[in-house]
């Protein structure tokens, strides 16, 4: 599997509705469904049964729930070792927990990420700076390495 493959696979999932806790291509997904969903269709079952979570991710008890699932099933990259097919998590804003995942789209001058989040369906948006700068953690999946 490559980066190629992982980006195809997600871009199959725009148009995808947002749904909290949802990870059906086509009928509902939020930003861990779509990870999930990708992960099904590139690697088959998924490592471990996702519990109930609150759209604040723990985050009054500032427990990184999400990084921490990520540490577990997926391989850690620098921050600046960009590959597309590289799962970003997000910190939204200072001081709070990381609870945003995307994918890396396109790299370098056009760069692009594939992503849900609350009042929009699956989509690519820009890797802009404002995005950039909440990038707290770069991942790949396992069987990209």
């Amino acid at each position: 599997m490559t980066g190629d493959h992982v980006v195809q696979s997600a871009r199959g999932w725009i148009g995808t509705p947002y749904v909290h806790q949802a990870s059906v291509r086509g009928a509902g997904t939020d930003c861990l469904g779509l990870l999930r969903g990708v992960w099904r269709e590139m690697l088959g079952r998924e490592p471990e049964e996702v519990p109930a979570y609150t759209r604040d991710w723990s985050e009054p008890a500032g427990e990184e729930v999400l990084w921490e699932a990520a540490l577990r099933h997926l391989v850690v990259k620098p921050l600046d070792a960009e590959a597309a097919g590289d799962v970003l998590l997000f910190r939204m804003r200072d001081g709070g927990v990381a609870k945003h995942l995307g994918i890396a789209g396109r790299i370098g001058a056009g760069a692009s990420f594939i992503h849900a989040y609350s009042g929009h369906a699956v989509l690519e948006s820009p890797l802009s700076l404002p995005w950039r700068r909440r990038i707290t953690a770069r991942f790949a999946f396992p069987a990209q390495i």
